[in-house]
Order: C-alpha cells, then sequence, then structure tokens
C-alpha cells in the first residue's frame, strides 16, 4: 500500500539544499522585510514635529520674539528663515520651503501694551490637510495659552489680547484629494514602468531572444536607448490618462503649468525606466527582477513624502527617501499642480531629478556588456 507522503523527505532535502543555495532570493526574501519593518516603524508617524515655518516679523520687539518662541517651544515648528514682505513670505510657501508663514504687523507689541486686540496673521499650506490642520490647531493654542494668561494677569479686556487670522492656501476646502491624488500618479507610474521595463529584458533573457541584439554592431547605449523609447511612449500615455483622471474624475484643479508638469513627467518616467533597465541587467530571472523591483517601490512609497510628512522621519529614512526619484517628482507635482510654482520656484527640483535619470541611464549603459548577466 501506497504512503500519501511517500518521498516527502527527500523533496524537502532537495529543495532546501536549491533555497540555500540562492544567496539572492534569500537575500531579498529576508532583508527587505527586516529594514522596512524597523524603518517604517519610525517613519510612519501621523504626529508632525518641526514644521518648517518662514517668519514676517514687522514689530522687531522683545513681546513679538517671545511669541515666536512659543511656537517654536510647541516643537511643532521650526523657524527655517525670516522675510521681508508678504511676497516673499507667499514665496517661500510657494517654493515648499515652508508650510507655514507667521506675519507679525508693525504694531504688534503697541496694540498688547495698549489694551487693544493684537492680531497675526498665518499663512498655512493646505495642499497637505494633515499637516495643515496640526498647523493652525496648534497656533490657535498658542494664541489662547498667552491670551489667558494675559487676561489673568490684568483682569478684564475689552478685546482678546491676542487673536490669529488664519489663511488656507492653495486647498481653502482642505480635499484630501488634491493633496493624495498627484502623489498617487508619482507611485502608479513606479510600479507601471519600472515592473514592465525589468521583467520585459529578463524575459528576453530566459528566452534567449536578446542574444540576437548581442552579436548585432549596436553600441550599448544605443541598445539601451532603443529598449527604453518604446516604454517611455507608453510611460507618457499612461501619465497622460492618468492626468485625465485626476482632472475630470476627482476634480483636482492644475495651478501651474501643464507644459512644466508633462516636461517632469517625462524626466520621471525616464527615470524610472533606466531603473528598471538597470534591475534587469543584474536580475537572472524574473522573479528576481519582481523582487527587486519591490525593494525600490516600497521605500519609494513611504520614504518620499507620499503620505507621510518627511520632517517627521529619522535622517537615516529622510536620506534614503533624498535618493528616490519619487520623492523629487511628488514635490515638483505638489508644487505645480497645487501650489502653481513657477520654474524659479521648482528648477531645484527638477534638476535632482533629471541628475538621477541621466545618471541611472549611465550606469545602466556601462553595466551592459556583451553578455547580460
Amino acid at each position: 500500500m501506497k504512503t500519501p507522503f511517500r518521498g516527502l523527505s527527500a523533496i524537502l532535502f532537495k529543495e532546501f539544499i536549491t533555497v540555500l543555495r540562492d544567496p539572492l532570493t534569500l537575500f531579498f526574501m529576508m532583508f527587505p522585510p527586516l529594514i522596512e519593518m524597523i524603518a517604517f516603524g519610525y517613519a510612519l508617524d501621523n504626529d508632525v514635529k518641526h514644521m518648517a515655518m518662514a517668519i514676517l516679523n514687522e514689530d522687531r520687539t522683545v513681546e513679538s520674539r517671545q511669541f515666536i518662541d512659543r511656537f517654536v517651544n510647541t516643537e511643532t515648528f521650526r523657524v527655517v528663515g525670516e522675510v521681508q514682505n508678504v511676497e516673499q513670505l507667499a514665496s517661500e510657501i510657494r517654493k515648499g520651503r515652508a508650510y507655514v508663514g507667521l506675519q507679525i504687523p508693525p504694531h504688534f507689541t503697541r496694540d498688547l501694551r495698549n489694551g487693544h486686540g493684537a492680531q497675526v496673521q498665518l499663512l498655512i499650506d493646505g495642499s497637505n490637510s494633515t499637516t495643515a490642520l496640526q498647523a493652525l490647531n496648534t497656533a490657535l493654542g498658542v494664541a489662547l495659552t498667552q491670551s489667558t494668561e494675559i487676561l489673568m494677569r490684568e483682569g478684564s479686556r475689552a478685546a482678546i489680547p491676542i487673536e490669529v487670522r488664519p489663511q488656507m492656501l492653495y486647498n481653502p476646502t482642505m480635499r484630501s484629494p488634491n493633496f493624495f491624488v498627484p502623489g498617487v500618479i508619482g507611485v502608479v507610474l513606479q510600479i507601471g514602468t519600472t515592473f514592465v521595463t525589468a521583467m520585459a529584458v529578463v524575459r528576453e533573457k530566459e528566452r534567449g531572444t536578446i542574444e540576437q541584439l548581442l552579436v548585432s554592431p549596436l553600441s550599448r547605449w544605443a541598445l539601451m536607448l532603443g529598449k527604453l523609447i518604446p516604454y517611455l511612449c507608453l510611460g507618457m500615455f499612461m501619465a497622460i490618462l492618468l492626468f485625465a483622471i485626476m482632472r475630470f474624475v476627482f476634480f483636482v484643479p492644475i495651478a501651474g503649468s501643464v507644459t512644466a508638469m508633462l516636461i517632469s513627467t517625462v524626466v520621471y518616467v525616464f527615470a524610472l525606466l533606466s531603473l528598471g533597465l538597470l534591475i534587469a541587467t543584474k536580475a537572472e530571472n524574473q522573479m528576481q527582477a519582481l523582487q527587486m523591483s519591490m525593494a525600490f517601490i516600497l521605500p519609494s512609497v513611504f520614504f518620499s513624502g507620499f503620505i507621510f510628512p518627511r520632517e517627521t522621519m529619522p535622517w537615516i529614512f529622510y536620506a534614503i527617501g533624498a535618493v528616490m526619484p519619487t520623492t523629487y517628482f511628488i514635490e515638483l507635482m505638489r508644487g505645480i499642480i497645487l501650489r502653481g510654482a513657477t520654474f524659479f520656484e521648482y528648477w531645484q527640483s527638477l534638476a535632482i531629478l533629471s541628475g538621477m535619470a541621466v545618471l541611472l541611464f549611465c550606469v545602466c549603459a556601462l553595466r551592459f556588456r556583451k553578455k547580460i548577466g
């Protein structure tokens, strides 16, 4: 009589030997999940700390500086610079250098001492509803606390001592799709382009059809570029569809230049396709290509600022996000689409993304040999 599990020990022994002799698969099965568990545990924090704040202090007195210190002491804000006028204050927020702008008028201290209501203006970047609400609540709490202290010390007053007048910029209704959908486009494009390119080239390696190109007189640069351009066209077609869905299905307004948005997308897709080709030059099979692609995609989702503000992350995870193309694409999309940023306000992110695209393509072409793998 045959036993149902006859030969189980033999096949187990064989499979364990096979798995243990594949160090690359073992690495991608064990190492990324451990690192991502630790990283995400530290990085995923909705409690925003040290939010960048620009200051326009037209009063320049001890009282006004003490009022600013109260904001800093909450640990929700950190002063990143002082400006000279309201236009510069708005520009700092539009560039993405500050989430909040605090304007203290010239007669702040005089009104406070004379028993009149002292008013301050608070400009908030409303494109991120999470940080905007926390900034608003903390600022109102600071003003309420100081006003209560003054009332208890001086008795009755004709007006509230300090009044914060908030102005929500770029997303006054605090709609979540306005913040998340531009970031979703960056993540979806990464999944669609990096996966497809890496898998397509590895599939050719497995079938042996790429050998026909290896014996041709093509240079490695021409071969890599020829592999990339068709997928670049398909990626841009997909991006245009995603932008159309963003605009006409989720009703996200485009405040900036559509041309700048498309140019940034071309550079981003080129960088992602180069990354996919680079993965293909290393992967031996489609499973390895899938694992390597996932190793790049998950950190891009969590460390790019797509969901959680990067300012809340420890420096090591902030640095990881700084080398991800998705980080700069999301910054560009939110700057152009939501804040209507001009070229001089977003050029740094575009320059870094362009440098990444060129570097990835060059590394990919240089890694290519007369025999891949």
